[in-house]
């Protein structure tokens, strides 16, 4: 009978007989735990042993580039006409994940040393500054409301919103200021790149005093910094162009095109004429080095994989001396009163080389005056006369007069509904000339007459324009494009203006007599220099340039090996014959040494050998006055020279002053005293031509 003692004794052995079984369920889950602990030991420590210690050992290599100095530019002669100037500089090289509140400790050591211009300060480093110190950000925490409410991103705009509307209440010092300008410097650098703390000006005092003080202020170095200098004079600088400075880096319209090219956003670059059209040889290549860096951000090595190269250099076709005293000849010869300027170009007409643009601006309020040479590719001017030589060419490639015949009576010129035209020296008679008199005496009435003719009709007194082909203004307008007048030249400078084309049509048939004697679309001073030239070599629209060659420099960083040259490209010919450019070449001879006595260029004859030559007026308005523009083509038959020039704007008493063929014989003669003897030129007028 089972009673309350056995119940009891029958419960204890049933628990004693569990309780093995748990222990044992328990240490074999240990057990099982621990053997599954060992195998994950032995996958770490056997297996993927070498893995694990390779990633604690593993280091990332990253390259560091640095700038070289840029090519230098010299002259046809040899002449450094743009060189580097070598100054102390003191650099930052930003290390790796480098926290900007150690760029903010750098900066304020480096504050203690050295002064640098707060001129480009920006309120939003200023900002910056301010929160990067502990006691000045607590301030401006308290001034925020609901604060602690705020977001972290929220935190930091309201931060910025409080300094920036509140300026005045956070001044900084002026040893703050400093400390805050070389911070951002600091923060403006990349990973690994460098930049210019301060690049010129640095004393011997605070090379000194940051030099024994470097060990404190990691990325700091003493380096060299090169800015562009002019040993020549900056006459031709406004060709040449200028370099971004360090501080303003890449310009805004070409950052992206410059970053994937591997610019950093503090390089400095090109930015305007040769230095920007010839950047990719100026630029030269990055030094490089390659830095091993511990998973930690340590560096652990650093070799220098390339030691960079400098710029090639450019050899300009440009005389300096002869650029220099083509600007002294429009400054000998320019007008008062309200002309705007002066401008030449001289050039080489068998390969396009440019021995010389000159340019001068005229301030017509203060009479002062500027260097302006790039006004000769950017100023598009109504030249006048000088465009009838290739008037004539026209009509001569059309058939409307011809070498043997091409006799038309010089007279006034009526045509319904309009005033009178004509040529300045025959106001009232009837006079039967030659194209080639036509040129040597600048007759408007010949080239009028011959643009009717081009256009399908010919002249009588009192007529209407219905019969004219409205097609008339481009007939003429594809010649002078095909000697080069009404478009872009093709040099080797960005920014050349194309020339400015006058309203064409029906309703504007009469402004095509106007056109025919330079009266009414506007050219640049080089288009006339390409035009010239075509005419001098015997019929071949080259494109000019300005460098002819680029060099590498030697040890010594003297010119050494040619890297390549720049060769004679022609762009069109103007498609006459030998025939028919005789007419122009013998017109353009009896402008200067003819024997009519109306002939516009005689005083040119006191050079030597004689030039050839076609000179321009254009009536003009000039702040509601009457002006006139004098501009020249001329070139010397078996010489190496053709010039063009013009002076906008002037006095009407201008009108026979020979200013522009003043400027002309001043040029010439600058031209055989540094570039060609006048023993090694052709006497002959024989004609010459491109392909002899």
């Amino acid at each position: 009978m089972e009673n309350r003692f056995t119940r009891k004794t029958r419960k204890k052995k049933a628990y004693r007989s569990d309780l093995p079984f748990r222990l044992n369920l328990i240490v074999i889950i240990v057990f099982l735990l621990f053997m599954a602990l060992i195998a994950q030991l032995y996958y770490l420590q056997i297996k993927k042993g070498s893995y694990f210690v390779a990633d604690v050992n593993r280091t990332d290599t990253l390259v560091e580039t640095s700038n070289v100095q840029r090519g230098m530019i010299y002259d046809s002669t040899g002449r450094v006409l743009v060189g580097n100037k070598a100054s102390k500089a003191i650099s930052y090289t930003k290390g790796v994940n480098v926290l900007s509140s150690e760029m903010y400790q750098t900066a304020n050591r480096l504050a203690k040393y050295l002064t640098v211009s707060t001129s480009q300060l920006s309120t939003r480093t200023v900002a910056d500054y301010i929160l990067e110190d502990d006691k000045l950000a607590v301030k401006v925490q308290a001034n925020i409301s609901n604060y602690s409410s705020l977001s972290d991103d929220g935190k930091y705009k309201a931060e910025l919103a409080e300094i920036t509307n509140n300026l005045k209440k956070y001044k900084l010092t002026k040893r703050q200021k400093n400390a805050a300008m070389i911070y951002q410097r600091m923060t403006g650098a990349y990973q690994l790149s460098t930049t210019y703390i301060k690049e010129s000006g640095v004393t011997n005092k605070e090379i000194a005093e940051i030099g024994e003080h470097l060990n404190e202020m990691s990325g700091v170095k003493i380096s060299t910094a090169w800015t562009r200098n002019y040993p020549q004079g900056k006459s031709v600088q406004g060709i040449i162009g200028t370099v971004s400075s360090e501080k303003v880096g890449l310009p805004d319209s070409q950052v992206n095109t410059l970053l994937a090219k591997g610019y950093s956003r503090n390089d400095s670059v090109g930015q305007s004429y040769i230095e920007e059209q010839y950047e990719s040889a100026l630029k030269g290549t990055k030094a490089q080095t390659q830095y091993e860096m511990s998973s930690n951000n340590k560096i652990v090595k650093a070799v220098e994989q390339y030691s960079g190269r400098k710029g090639d250099n450019l050899v300009l076709t440009i005389n300096a001396k002869f650029q220099a005293a083509m600007e002294k000849a429009l400054r000998a010869h320019i007008s008062s009163g309200l002309t705007s300027g002066a401008y030449a170009v001289a050039i080489n007409p068998y390969t396009g080389g440019i021995y010389g643009i000159a340019g001068i601006d005229r301030n017509a309020k203060t009479g002062k005056i500027t260097s302006n040479a790039l006004g000769a590719l950017n100023q598009s001017i109504v030249m006048g006369s000088v465009v009838k030589p290739s008037m004539v060419a026209g009509g001569l490639k059309r058939g409307v007069i011809t070498p043997t015949n091409n006799v038309i009576s010089d007279r006034p010129i009526k045509i319904a509904g309009t005033n009178t035209m004509s040529s300045d020296w025959n106001k009232s008679s009837v006079i039967p000339i030659t194209a080639q008199t036509a040129l040597a005496v600048s007759s408007n009435s010949y080239m009028m007459q011959l643009a009717l003719k081009e256009g399908g009709t010919s002249y009588t007194p009192g007529m209407g324009l219905s019969s004219l082909n409205s097609n008339v203004f481009s007939i003429m307008r594809n010649n002078f494009n095909q000697f080069g007048l009404g478009v872009k030249t093709g040099i080797d400078l960005p920014g050349e203006s194309s020339g400015i084309e006058g309203a064409s049509g029906r309703a504007n048939l009469g402004k095509a007599l106007m056109e025919a004697y330079g009266q009414y679309d506007a050219y640049t001073v080089l288009q006339l220099a390409q035009y010239v030239s075509a005419i001098a070599n015997g019929g071949y629209r080259l494109k000019p340039h300005v460098v002819q060659a680029i060099q590498s420099s030697d040890a010594n960083g003297k010119l050494s090996n040619i890297q390549s040259t720049v060769k004679t490209q022609v762009l069109n010919s103007v498609g006459w014959t030998a025939a028919q450019r005789k007419v122009i070449t013998e017109g353009m001879h009896q402008v200067v040494a003819g024997s009519n006595a109306r002939r516009t260029g005689q005083k040119l004859a006191e050079i030597t050998p004689t030039p050839s030559a076609k000179t321009g007026t254009a009536e003009t308005y000039t702040n509601g006055k009457s002006t006139l523009t004098l501009s020249l083509i001329t070139y010397i038959p078996g010489s190496k020279i053709a010039i063009a020039l013009a002076m906008p704007s002037g006095p009407q008493s201008n009108f026979g002053s020979n200013k522009n063929l003043d400027m002309a014989i001043d040029i010439y003669k600058a031209y055989f005293k540094y570039i060609q003897s006048k023993a090694s030129v052709k006497s002959t007028l024989k004609t010459t031509s491109l392909g002899n």
